[in-house]
């Protein structure tokens, strides 16, 4: 039996029996044979060492490829599983997948792991390497496959097994004596792994995510290609953790949480300020952009959910209420459908859209709490929200003007790499397929229209349409989704959105849906870790403090505070009877972007010492020098580059 191999570039090689993808790497080159961790055949990974039976077109994945990463973090997690059973065999195994830059595995163990035990973990785990043990695909019958795993004491595995489709093939891997069901492809053994892998931490976590299950513990660990990307990762881990918002947040005095209000923020005044200062710069940006503020009810009856699909589809994460009678409440986890609400209280005319809607809207939705994450993730938040209600010809213009308005927004805060994607409809959705295809279609056609790139985020989408997210890269090279714009033509009809077109006839408009920082709390946190706390002068809650060096100066400096709060400065006064150098240190220490020094001789001439953190040098400014420098400095960058109304450079500036 002859097999023809077709490769990439379109070559051919024909053998004589059903090669492996092993066999096929061995007669293109040695090296790459070294290198090969799997195959991609007619599209699909397969293992190395699965014979191809038939004509095929074949990729051989090497290690020093994108997608081989998933599969080593793969292979990692087996080689924990494998560890763990050796050194505690009572240790259930139950699911253990690749994920962003790692991997990991939940075990059902009654003592808690430690960290000791995480080394002991770790150096078995490299002893399994050692081994080189071959890594083999078994097929099994099903019940087979659950008696084994039952017998073994691993009642998760059955479990799993057992809720599998039953037209689905039943594969089992074995490496060693451990075996673990598995739809692969894996290594063709232990030792092509390598060592370049490190056990992070242990969390909690339920059976299948749901709180009423059994809790079990997550060892965490990360896998990379090499040592050297493994000795990358780990110093980007100290670095995030240099910079951790929670840490930052409680050094610059900015916030706090407590139990008694799980995934809500306490705000102190100088994260007060900070919140209010990104508030005021979306109301202008918005104002300028032809939008219209509102602001609807924190809580609406359950019928109004109902119409707009939020309590079938949402409703798990929202909170209700029931002390009214006969009458269940929620507290919104979206803004949406209250804006619909006041489009619909009066009749409306084509003449007046688009009809841009803006709201700060404060939402509720209940996380679970192993999910909470200092302001990256709250139960309680406010969104930039905004809901543009328009006609289905103006799609692609309205749409064009939101992405330009965004990404001059975001670089206003310093983040000029942003990625696209593209997401759309997820498998619990409301509305037919028609109405996907349509809002599909017209959210791919806006965003070719901005000329901007994208890349697909299958069943991602909102329950009601298909999304843009914009993604941001910080300073360390970690992706953050932040904004979105989603094309809705259900919930407008949902609730009976009507405006009287040109022709005199009822329509319904589309309506799209539009956030650009997102979370404004989850967006502070990712300001405070890009910027290790140091942010831009014009964001920082206190931008000057005028410090004295003898108390001689204490009337200069409070006259030369009262000068720049009029100016608009956020600015204090620290006459404390305490050193200079200490006034400093602690100052710097909450990141306080200009300390102005002041003491007799500064007095005497009206003067400043200027103090920029991070510099070394002061300089010595005069009086009105100082203020002119401190305003110029407190303006947002896009008023130095002048925009237009719809967000973009001015062709002037």
């Amino acid at each position: 039996m002859s097999v023809e191999i077709t490769f990439p570039d379109g070559s051919q090689r024909v053998f004589d029996h059903p090669p492996t993808g092993m066999q096929i790497a061995d007669q293109v080159s040695k090296t790459l044979s070294r290198n090969a961790v799997a195959v991609r055949v007619n599209g699909q990974l397969w293992d190395l060492t699965r014979p191809i039976e038939a004509h095929a077109s074949v990729e051989i994945i090497s290690r020093d490829s994108p997608e081989a990463l998933e599969l080593l973090r793969h292979d990692a997690a087996h080689v924990m599983a494998e560890a763990v059973k050796e050194l505690y065999p009572d240790t259930q195994v139950t699911i253990g997948p690749a994920i962003e830059n790692g991997f990991y595995y939940d075990f059902s163990r009654d003592a808690p792991f430690t960290p000791e035990d995480l080394k002991d973990i770790e150096q078995r785990m490299g002893e399994i390497v050692d081994r080189d043990e071959a890594i083999t695909r078994e097929v099994w019958d099903r019940d087979h496959a659950i008696d084994y795993f039952r017998d073994q004491g691993e009642e998760y595995k059955a479990q799993i097994i057992a809720d599998i489709d039953p037209e689905q093939e039943i594969t089992v891997y074995r490496q060693g004596k451990f075996l673990d069901l598995c739809r692969g492809p894996h290594l063709p053994s232990t030792g092509r792994l390598g060592k370049a892998f490190r056990l992070t931490k242990v969390a909690g976590a339920y059976w299948r995510g749901d709180s009423r299950n059994p809790m079990l513990q997550r060892i965490y660990g990360t896998c990379w290609a090499s040592d050297k990307q493994l000795k990358d990762y780990l110093l980007r881990l100290d670095e995030a953790e240099r910079r951790d918002h929670r840490k930052l947040g409680k050094q610059m005095d900015l916030f706090h949480f407590q139990e008694e209000a799980p995934g809500a923020v306490f705000w102190h005044p100088k994260g007060w300020t900070l919140f209010q200062t990104l508030t005021d710069y979306m109301r202008a940006r918005q104002q300028r952009a032809g939008y219209v503020e509102v602001n609807t009810p924190d809580l609406m009856h359950r019928s109004l959910w109902e119409a707009s699909g939020h309590w079938e589809t949402f409703g798990e994460n929202m909170f209700t209420t029931d002390t009214d009678v006969d009458r269940t409440l929620a507290i919104k986890p979206m803004n949406c459908p209250g804006c619909v609400q006041i489009f619909n209280n009066s009749l409306r005319s084509y003449r007046e859209l688009p009809l841009r809607m803006a709201e700060f809207g404060k939402v509720h939705r209940f996380e679970p709490s192993g999910a909470l994450h200092g302001l990256m993730r709250v139960r309680s938040f406010t969104q930039d929200d905004a809901h543009i209600f328009c006609a289905t010809e103006q799609i692609t213009e309205e749409s064009k003007r939101v992405c330009e308005l965004v990404l001059d927004i975001y670089r206003d805060f310093g983040f000029d790499n942003i990625h696209i994607k593209y997401a759309d409809r997820p498998d619990a959705r409301v509305g037919s397929d028609n109405i996907w295809d349509a809002a599909e279609d017209a959210l791919l056609t806006a965003a070719e229209a901005t000329g901007l790139d994208y890349t697909l985020n299958p069943g991602e989408g909102a329950f009601y349409g298909p999304k843009l997210e914009f993604v941001l890269r910080d300073a360390i090279g970690r992706d953050w989704q932040c904004g979105t714009l989603q094309v809705d033509l259900n919930l407008p009809a949902r609730l009976g959105a009507k405006y009287v077109g040109e022709d005199g006839q009822k329509h319904t408009p589309v309506m799209l849906h539009r956030a650009l920082f997102g979370s404004l709390e989850r967006f502070i946190g990712i300001l405070l870790e890009h910027y290790a706390g140091a942010l831009p002068f014009w964001l920082t809650p206190l931008q000057v403090v005028v410090a004295t060096v003898v108390s001689d100066a204490d009337d200069y400096a409070v006259e030369f505070v009262q000068a720049l709060r009029e100016a608009r400065i956020r600015t204090e006064v620290d006459l404390r009877n305490e050193k200079i150098s200490y006034k400093v240190r602690e100052h710097s220490v909450q990141k306080i972007p200009i300390i102005a020094v002041v003491g007799r001789r500064e007095a005497e001439q009206r003067t400043v010492a200027v103090r920029q953190f991070g510099v070394k040098q002061q300089d010595i400014v005069g009086w009105d020098e100082a203020i002119e420098r401190f305003v110029a400095m407190n303006r947002p960058p896009s008023q130095a580059r002048g925009v237009n109304a719809g967000g973009v450079v001015a062709q002037s500036a």
